[in-house]
């Protein structure tokens, strides 16, 4: 976000009651949902079949992964391919609006590295 966004941001009527805008709450808890940024961080790597994906984050559930995928595709993240050949090939790979998260994924790895020497 730049310095004018952030700025029109906190300046917005569109705040919730602790004064923080409405978009920056969203996209916050959004990302912070359990899963979505280790799925983000895969799909960072490549695009990825939907199996892949499953045996790349060992934990997570079949519907949990399903329901995670839907979500990032409805907010533009992501894009889901399917292919006419038989057998049918579905991949998942991140839009470049998704693309774009690598910054804040890699931040906040570099964050959690220095929080967990101290």
């Amino acid at each position: 976000m730049s310095k004018q966004n952030e700025f029109d941001c906190l300046q917005s009527k569109n705040r919730n009651a602790a004064g923080i805008c409405d978009n920056f709450h969203h996209t916050i808890e959004f990302i912070g949902k359990r899963w979505m940024g280790v799925i983000i961080y895969t799909l960072l790597k490549g695009e990825k079949r939907y199996h892949e994906l499953l045996n790349e984050i060992p934990g997570i559930s079949d519907r949990l992964l399903t329901e995670r995928l839907r979500e990032l595709e409805n907010e533009g993240l992501i894009v889901k391919e399917t292919s006419e050949a038989s057998p049918r090939k579905v991949t998942y790979q991140l839009t470049p609006l998704g693309q774009e998260l690598e910054k804040v994924i890699r931040a906040v790895m570099e964050w959690v590295g220095k929080a967990s020497s101290s």
